[in-house]
Order: structure tokens, then C-alpha cells, then sequence
């Protein structure tokens, strides 16, 4: 059980550290306590797992229309939607949010991409034969 809980804990540090650092570079963004910042973090990896596949689904056409543009837009939903749920998380506006979300995506991918990773999911591993057919 241990094994399938911490990727999500390293999931959940690794958006908290997003979050907090993107805080501290952008002005519109605030946490009143360390507890709003981890609660942020864990509520916005539940709305990205839940809420945001919905809100794609339910808005194909005008993805498929702006070239997949409207994804941004729906990834600053979701910041926006946290902060109005979280007491301690205050966001000032939509474009704080759309850029933040944009510099959140960026940081969170470079963060793991350093950390190793221990699934074999993400190991090739060459056949022994030395064919691939």
C-alpha cells in the first residue's frame, strides 16, 4: 500500500513547491499560512484529476477550435476555483491565474523530470533476444 501512496505524496510536495514558489514571484497571489498552501496543493490535484477532464470533455469543440489554446484557460479555471474554496488562498484575478497556471505547469514538469523515478513504466527496457519482433 506504502508503494502506491508515494508517487501521490511526491505528487502532492512537488505541486505544494509550485505553488508556494509561484507565490513568491507573482504579486496576485497569496497564502495566508503554510496550512492554505498544503490544503491548495492537495485540493488543486484533486480538481486537475477530476474536475479539469470533465470541463475538457464538455469543451472539445472550442479546444479543437483555438488549437488546444483553451486548456490554459481551463487550467486558470482551476486556480480560480481553489482559491475560492480554500480560505487562506487568494488569487487577484483571471490573468494571475492564467499566467500562474502557466508558470505552475512549467515549474511542476521541471521538478519531476529531475527527480528519479523508480516505476517501471517509465524504464525501456530492450527484449533479450535483441529483436523487437
Amino acid at each position: 500500500m506504502l508503494d502506491s501512496l508515494s508517487p501521490f505524496l511526491l505528487h502532492w510536495g512537488i505541486t505544494a513547491i509550485s505553488l508556494w514558489v509561484t507565490s513568491l514571484l507573482f504579486q496576485g497571489i497569496r497564502f495566508s499560512s503554510t496550512s492554505a498552501l498544503i490544503v491548495s496543493a492537495l485540493l488543486l490535484g484533486f480538481a486537475n484529476a477530476v474536475v479539469k477532464p470533465l470541463l475538457i470533455v464538455l469543451t472539445l469543440p472550442l479546444t479543437f477550435l483555438t488549437f488546444g489554446l483553451f486548456l490554459l484557460v481551463i487550467n486558470a479555471l482551476m486556480i480560480l476555483l481553489v482559491s475560492s474554496l480554500v480560505t487562506g488562498f487568494k488569487v487577484s484575478g483571471f490573468w494571475t491565474a492564467f499566467f500562474a497556471s502557466i508558470f505552475i505547469s512549467v515549474l511542476s514538469f521541471a521538478i519531476g523530470a529531475i527527480l528519479p523515478s523508480d516505476s517501471p513504466a517509465h524504464d525501456i527496457q530492450m527484449p533479450h533476444s535483441g529483436m523487437w519482433l
